[in-house]
């Protein structure tokens, strides 16, 4: 049995654990849990931590169980947020557990032989217990002292709109989940964020009231950016792990863009790369930083694990095509997307009928240039591109055949600046 507790710390992945989990990790499997809350029918980048580590716990022989808060989603978790959580119907919770199911699925082996991954909804036995059976078989054993103490409590109620009695009891709820695992799967360990130690420990302690028995928990640090940033949240919103949401582009883009004094950790975090090549890349960031290896690893790893090697390929072609790549075959959508951030420029279909749109008169119209005769000079000069295409006549005309799908043309002066036209009607 590989030593999970030490392949998670040089990973930075354990920001503190109980006592007895070293012991017993080396004993032998552990069956142990992570909640997913479905507040949304995809997960995010911020759930990738805790993804990685049921993957990596399976793979060394322990018996990994996903649940998936279907119950303790239609209450809302209050740890690390200042207001209360908009209340979901079933219907939402059902939707969104059924695309969180098929994210866990490229990270979890739900079809192993001999030690398959679980996934389970809470609401299950959630759903079933009545109010008083809960309050006389759980309530009983949580003093409002210790509720109260926990930093999520404290600082909803330090708050201008405190906390509801609904968010308040969500810890008991959350403890409840891991007496029942334990009775029927025999868990013994839940691993979570930090956020989340008040309520790992509550439940442990349930289990140790009731059944006599030793439960473990381990946490990890929440994953922030070197300048102090919350991690996965950027200028365009959160970076979503479903390709309808966040495209495979724009995922690899974000990883691509990553700092190089959060590289080297998010590779620890959220890659299989091990010890000596993730010391091998640190080295190439220290000495030769302009090649970005760490990031474009980093960016390559990642998004192969989410999004499978032949969106990567995608990917990374798309990428290319910033830096003058080929854009021929790359559809309406992609181009859509990769050129989503540049200037672009609507200009009517019927303009590039017949012989079509001269490109230096494009080129003033899109305000690349401020007049034909530096367009003429440009373009005599070899300095622009028409989709990545070398054009040097500046009396050439640009027709519909020219445009991607019809919709679109890129023209791109000198070696980075970009102009999107879309093309309308």
């Amino acid at each position: 049995m590989n030593n999970a507790l030490q392949e998670l710390k040089w990973r930075g992945c354990v920001y503190d654990h109980t006592e007895g989990v070293e012991e017993t990790l080396k004993e032998g499997p552990v069956t142990f849990y992570i909640g997913y809350d479905p507040t949304a029918d995809s997960l995010h980048v911020g759930s990738l931590l805790q993804m990685m580590n049921m993957a990596r716990m399976q793979r060394m022989g322990h018996h990994p169980i996903a649940v998936v808060g279907g119950g303790t989603g239609l209450i809302g978790d209050p740890s690390g947020k200042t207001k209360e959580r908009q209340l979901l119907t079933l219907e939402q919770v059902e939707k969104n557990l059924a695309g969180i199911k098929g994210q866990l699925a490229r990270f979890l082996d739900f079809d192993a032989a001999d030690n398959p991954a679980r996934i389970v909804n809470n609401y299950d036995w959630l759903g079933s217990i009545s109010f008083v059976d809960f309050l006389r078989d759980v309530g009983k054993y949580f003093t409002v002292n210790n509720m109260l103490a926990k930093e999520s409590v404290k600082r909803r109620i330090e708050s201008e709109d405190g906390i509801s009695f609904t968010e308040f009891s969500y810890s008991l709820l959350q403890a409840y989940d891991f007496l029942v695992l334990h009775d029927r799967y025999k868990c013994s360990m839940q691993l979570g964020g930090s956020d989340q130690w008040g309520n790992i420990v509550a439940g442990g302690d349930l289990i140790r009231k009731l059944r006599s028995q030793k439960a473990f928990g381990l946490v990890s640090p929440l994953v922030t950016t070197a300048t102090g940033v919350k991690f996965g949240k950027t200028e365009a919103g959160t970076i979503w792990l479903d390709p309808e949401r966040t495209s495979p582009y724009r995922f690899y883009q974000f990883w691509l863009n990553t700092d190089d004094a959060d590289v080297i950790n998010y590779l620890k975090y959220f890659t299989w790369l091990d010890q000596e090549q993730i010391a091998g890349l640190e080295t190439a960031l220290q000495e030769r930083p302009h090649e970005r290896s760490a990031q474009k690893a980093l960016a390559a790893a990642v998004t192969e694990v989410v999004h499978g090697a032949e969106a990567l390929s995608a990917a990374q072609r798309a990428s290319e095509v910033l830096f003058g790549g080929d854009i021929e075959g790359l559809g309406a959508a992609e181009v859509a997307d990769i050129f989503q951030d540049v200037p672009s420029t609507e200009i009517a279909a019927s303009r590039f009928d017949g012989e079509g749109m001269q490109l230096a008169d494009l080129m003033v119209e899109v305000q690349a240039c401020k007049s034909k005769g530096e367009a003429r000079r440009l373009l005599q000069g070899g300095g622009v591109s028409l989709n990545n295409r070398k054009w040097d006549d500046p009396n050439q005309g640009i027709t519909r055949a020219d445009t991607i799908e019809g919709r679109f043309l890129v023209l791109r002066k000198g070696r980075k600046n970009y102009f999107l036209v879309k093309v309308l009607g």
